[in-house]
C-alpha cells in the first residue's frame, strides 16, 4: 500500500512546482520574451528566478513521489484481497490468480454497482 500522506505532499509540491515553474513562462511570453535565449533584458529577471524555484520545487515533489513508491514497494503494507470494495467478479479472484481465473464457475448474485453487503 501507498502512503497516503506522503503521496498527498508529494503531490502538492508537484502541482504548486509545476504552477511556480509554467505560468511565469506563460507570462514572459505575453510580455515578449524570446525563446532559447541566454541572456535576457533585466526586467524578465524576476519571473525567470521564479520559474527556476518552481523547478526545484517541482522536482523534490517528483523525488518525494518516486520515493514513496520505492518505499512502498519494499516495506509498505499489503493490501487487502478487495481495498476498495467492488463488486465486480474481478475482485472475487486471489492474487496471484489461478490458471483458469476461477476454480468453478462463479454465481453472480448481484449488479456491478449494487455496494449493499
Amino acid at each position: 500500500m501507498y502512503d497516503s500522506s506522503w503521496a498527498n505532499t508529494g503531490w502538492l509540491l508537484f502541482f504548486i512546482g509545476f504552477l511556480a515553474l509554467y505560468l511565469p513562462m506563460f507570462y514572459l511570453g505575453l510580455e515578449g520574451m524570446p525563446r532559447r535565449y541566454y541572456d535576457y533584458v533585466p526586467e524578465f529577471h524576476g519571473p525567470n528566478i521564479l520559474s527556476t524555484i518552481g523547478s526545484w520545487i517541482l522536482a523534490t515533489g517528483f523525488f518525494i513521489i518516486l520515493a514513496n513508491l520505492v518505499r512502498s514497494a519494499k516495506h509498505g503494507p499489503i493490501a487487502e484481497m478487495n481495498p476498495w470494495h467492488g463488486s465486480t467478479l474481478e475482485w472475487t479472484v486471489p492474487s496471484p490468480p489461478p490458471l483458469e481465473n476461477f476454480d468453478e464457475i462463479p454465481q453472480i448474485t448481484k449488479g456491478p454497482y449494487d455496494y449493499t453487503k
